[in-house]
């Protein structure tokens, strides 16, 4: 029965791709997964990844890395399906190398996305990265960049003394440029510095501010280009790392040249979240996307709003995903709960936008 119903939904993404294609429209998604904590059962000497190996504190054993690899293809395919068809470019976090990558994209419920990965082995200490997964036949990637944290900032004062600054380690951002049928874009991934403590915010300021200059060199080289930023920031939409470093406003109209529109600022006030803490929902998994990509011309790629509700952004929630009992009812169905292997999803839930031309 499993196999025959894979074998319609087949169907039916590929006929309403092609329908979509074939007319005057074409419509692409870009979205973006925190996948809380893919990791191997693989001891890798070089990563700090001991509580995820059969051993290890989790137990983390074949039988619950399989789950978890089925649990995540499940949403990336619930996804598909909700929106006719897989995303063109999709950005991950909380990945621990690139095996766990292959090991996803060929998973029965997505392998006909044929996804190629981006990845780059990152300096974390925690041992995880992030990644970009695209589909080869609607982007085509010309170059990718890992481009490292630094404190080389005229405008923060960190917290952090030279010594402490010398041994900090966390994510690179990921950068992959390319073209989108046909289009110029750059695509950035990140998972800024955590909030542990409630520090941190110089930390995920500088963060963004590494992005959004980067980004402005890409503009410079490449002009007209259309930038997409992602991930999970650890901040708010609302919080200064996103609206003073990373330029992004709240409106359309705000927009001008050198900033980045946030879809997701009006959806967390209006109470939409990704994640809960402690009874508090926020959205830190955010995407923005530069003015020329708000504001293109007719006949080139422009995000576009979806719903009734005319936001610009979806936090995608089914409720499979969700808590259905217990002390965190209502809450993303992550895979620990308490130290526990539950058999959940993530403690995140995706997000996407939509262009299309």
């Amino acid at each position: 029965m499993k196999k025959f119903l894979i074998i319609i939904s087949v169907f039916i993404l590929s006929f309403s791709s092609a329908f979509a294609q074939d007319g005057k429209t074409k419509t692409y998604v870009v979205g973006f997964y925190n996948l809380e904590n893919l990791f191997d059962t693989y001891n890798d000497p070089a990563k700090n990844d001991e509580e995820f190996l059969p051993d290890g504190k989790n137990q983390w054993t074949d039988a619950k890395y399989q789950k978890k690899l089925q649990n995540m293809a499940k949403v990336i395919r619930s996804m598909a399906e909700t929106n006719g068809r897989f995303h063109s470019v999709l950005g991950v976090s909380e990945i621990e190398n690139r095996l766990v990558l292959e090991d996803l994209v060929s998973q029965p419920e997505i392998a006909e996305a044929n996804y190629q990965i981006v990845h780059f082995d990152g300096p974390d200490a925690r041992g995880v990265d992030v990644g970009l997964l695209y589909r080869p036949n609607q982007f085509k990637l010309l170059d990718s960049e890992s481009i490292p944290f630094d404190f080389d900032s005229d405008d923060i004062e960190f917290s952090m003394d030279e010594e402490e600054q010398k041994n900090f380690k966390t994510r690179d951002i990921l950068m992959a440029h390319g073209l989108l049928d046909g289009e110029q874009f750059a695509f950035y991934v990140a998972h800024l510095p955590s909030r542990i403590g409630g520090k941190g915010w110089d930390l995920r300021s500088r963060g963004a501010e590494i992005i959004y200059n980067h980004a402005q060199q890409m503009t410079e080289k490449y002009p007209g280009i259309k930038i997409v930023v992602m991930g999970d920031m650890n901040d708010n939409p609302t919080d200064v790392s996103m609206t003073d470093y990373l330029h992004g406003k709240e409106t359309p109209e705000e927009v001008g040249k050198g900033d980045f529109f946030s879809p997701f600022f009006s959806m967390l006030k209006a109470g939409y979240g990704s994640l809960a803490y402690q009874g508090t929902w926020n959205i830190y998994d955010i995407i923005l996307v530069n003015e020329p990509l708000l504001n293109a011309p007719d006949g080139g790629f422009k995000i576009r709003s979806v719903g009734k509700k005319g936001f610009y952004g979806v936090v995608y929630k089914k409720p499979f995903m969700i808590q259905q009992r217990g002390q965190y009812k209502g809450t993303p169905f992550r895979t620990f709960s308490n130290g526990a292997f539950i058999g959940g999803y993530s403690d995140h839930l995706p997000t996407y936008i939509v262009i299309e031309k």
